[in-house]
């Protein structure tokens, strides 16, 4: 079973809070909050994203890099993911 299959209850409550995040930083646009509070409401959105990123990341490298079953060319597919992802999330 998928790593995200087996934590889907707390990646689902992660990704909610970050809906309410976002909601919330829509309201303070809307409203034209100052620029602090918008600053502040972005910090803790990519604190969020950047959590349940981590997250997702960490299953993946245990379950498909990390499990000693794991073929040496699915293992070699898998670690270029992961450095696809990585390289593409830190631009």
């Amino acid at each position: 079973m998928s790593h995200t299959l087996q934590n889907r209850k707390p990646l689902l409550a992660r990704i909610r809070r970050i809906k309410g995040q976002t909601e919330a930083l829509e309201r303070a646009l809307e409203n034209a909050e100052e620029c602090a509070v918008i600053l502040q409401q972005l910090a803790a959105v990519r604190g969020a994203v950047n959590g349940l990123m981590l997250e997702v990341l960490e299953g993946h490298v245990r379950e498909h890099l990390g499990a000693p079953d794991v073929p040496e060319a699915q293992r070699a597919q898998d670690l270029d993911l992961v450095v696809k992802v990585l390289r593409s999330y830190v631009k």
